[in-house]
Order: C-alpha cells, then sequence, then structure tokens
C-alpha cells in the first residue's frame, strides 16, 4: 500500500503569538475523500523539536527519572511535580548533542553511548514539535553530580534513581503521567532490556 498524501491549497497564515515561540493560526483548503474541497482552521504551535533519554542501569535494574514542576499541567489541575524522563529542546544542536548533555544537565550522569530507539509527533493536532527519543546505559561511576538542572533557567529538579518494577507499576497507579517517559518505560520492558519484577 502506498502512502496517502493530502491535498491542500490556499494556505494563509495569522502569527498570534512570538512571546516564548511561534503560535499561528492557519486557515486552508483539504480536499476530502470524496474530492471536495473544505476550507479549515487551525492553530499551530511551533517550538521546535526535541530529545528525550532513559537511563537505565542493567545490573542494579534501575532506571534515572527526573521530578520537576510543569505549570501547564498545574494549571490544568494536575496539582504534583512531574516525574520524567530528563528531556530538552534542541536549540539548533543535534538531538544526540543535545540530549547528551541535557542527561548530564539534569541527572548528574555523562553517558558516552546512547541508542536511539524511535522518533514520534506527541502532539500532532497542534504542536509541530518532533520528539527523538534514546536509552542508555549508566553505572555509578558515570556520576559527576548531583544534576537539578540550571537555576537560571528555572529548573530546580529531583533525581530519582528507581527499581524497575516501581516505574511500572507507578504508570499502573498514575503517578507516571508523562507520555515520552511511559513510551520510553514501555520500549524497556517490550524489548526485556530490564527485569520487570
Amino acid at each position: 500500500m502506498s502512502a496517502k498524501h493530502p491535498k491542500v491549497r490556499n494556505i494563509r497564515e495569522t502569527l498570534l503569538s512570538d512571546n516564548w515561540y511561534t503560535l499561528k493560526k492557519y486557515t486552508y483548503e483539504l480536499q476530502r475523500s470524496d474530492g471536495n474541497w473544505q476550507e479549515q482552521s487551525r492553530e499551530s504551535y511551533d517550538r521546535g523539536n526535541g530529545a528525550v533519554i532513559l537511563l537505565y542501569n542493567r545490573s542494579k535494574n534501575t532506571i534515572v527519572l527526573i521530578r520537576q514542576f510543569r505549570l501547564p499541567l498545574y494549571i490544568s489541575g494536575y496539582n504534583q511535580f512531574l516525574i520524567e524522563a530528563a528531556a530538552r529542546l534542541l536549540d539548533n544542536a543535534s538531538p544526540e548533542e543535545r540530549i547528551i548533555a541535557e542527561a548530564e544537565e539534569e541527572t548528574g550522569f555523562k553517558v558516552q553511548k546512547i541508542e536511539k530507539v524511535f522518533e514520534a509527533y506527541m502532539s500532532p493536532g497542534s504542536v509541530t514539535e518532533k520528539l527523538y527519543f534514546y536509552i542508555a546505559e549508566y553505572h555509578d561511576q558515570d556520576r559527576l553530580n548531583l544534576g537539578g538542572g540550571l537555576a537560571d533557567e528555572g529548573e530546580d529538579i529531583e533525581v530519582l534513581e528507581w527499581e524497575f518494577p516501581r516505574a511500572l507499576q507507578a504508570i499502573k497507579n498514575g503517578e507516571i503521567v508523562d507520555g515520552k517517559t511511559i513510551m520510553l518505560i514501555q520500549h524497556v520492558a517490550l524489548n526485556n532490556i530490564l527485569k520487570n519484577t
């Protein structure tokens, strides 16, 4: 089966905000499957692409996560600090370069060998961002500092080292609700990289 490509015409854009990143409104015509053209309007938020990494230790059967405040979740009613894997926007760096630096900055671990596992669009209905997903094995001697992020960027990050079964249970009981983190933990589980029990 060949890929199907949309037919779009008469695209017009209106800048709504460029305060933090770029929010635009697009009006366009999309050809429907019956051949008719329909005018539609959508908003799209462009914040650039990002990368995320899950650190794991085979001998200890552990992973490293972080916990931090996320305003959008708080204002939508989630009144806890978010548990997630280390992640960062690329900001014109390669995904590999950016995620190695971010792993050290946020977790304190210097990883040497990273493995790309997949790419995914996380919210394609409104956000242009594509995430590059990585995993990397860490060892105790790889810890250079306590991590915690950069205070001048508003980061106040708690580093968590959890046994893998605890992380799986945290997904089931709603303690871990971050999509990118769930995807990486499930990847580790499905590929038998760590023990589930």
